[in-house]
């Protein structure tokens, strides 16, 4: 059953509107601009890069993704069936390691069975989305996260495992050490329904000395 809490698709200018309600928020959006969310329509595609990326740097994964594509021949990005199809030595000489080819093709398997279908995403809540893409071999919960809000972009999630999205309300609110989830919570209730663009700011101003600056 679908939640009616959830909404499906991503307003921007009134999720703007909204944050720019928060003392704290309006300096950081003056100042960082409007955020760049873009609706990703292979949804694949996307969960074999949140399993390529997983706990390795930014540089590594993107080189072991460019050879995993060249290990498999295709037009567009590789189908799940094109994948399965690929011998495991091949994509283990991509850089991969042993379980990450495992949970890729567990990935695989799972479109290639029916079992996940994008189609059916936009008449299923966040949660019921989560608890779709954990089943799959190497989805956990920060990946769910990571799809729901730059692959569907859906406008209200927050991702509290995420180390980023922590310490970035410790900047904002100027707290002593890291906050935890109920804590994040709490303070992002007046952000709600559009926690997913206040989570970009989030990670954008870590990396600045000055929140908006």
């Amino acid at each position: 059953m679908v939640s009616m809490k959830d909404s499906k698709h991503l307003d921007l200018p009134k999720a703007l509107r909204h944050l720019n309600r928060d003392n704290r928020f309006r300096s950081v959006i003056k100042g960082i601009g409007k955020p760049d969310l873009r609706h990703t329509r292979n949804a694949f595609e996307s969960l074999v890069r949140a399993i390529v990326y997983q706990q390795i740097s930014g540089k590594a994964a993107a080189s072991i993704l460019a050879k995993f594509l060249a290990a498999i021949p295709h037009r567009k990005y590789p189908t799940p069936k094109e994948v399965l199809a690929t011998p495991m030595r091949k994509l283990r000489g991509a850089g991969l390691s042993k379980q990450k080819v495992l949970y890729i093709r567990d990935l695989a398997a799972k479109f290639d069975s029916g079992y996940i279908t994008p189609k059916k995403f936009p008449h299923m809540s966040d949660e019921e989305i989560r608890d779709h893409l954990i089943a799959v071999k190497g989805i956990g919960r920060w990946s769910a996260d990571m799809f729901l809000m730059f692959s569907l972009n859906r406008p209200d999630v927050l991702p509290t495992g995420d180390l980023g999205i922590q310490k970035g309300f410790q900047k904002l609110f100027n707290m002593r050490k890291l906050p935890n989830a109920k804590v994040m919570e709490k303070l992002a209730k007046s952000w709600q329904p559009y926690r997913t663009v206040a989570c970009w700011y989030l990670w954008r101003i870590v990396d600045t000395r000055t929140p908006g600056k």
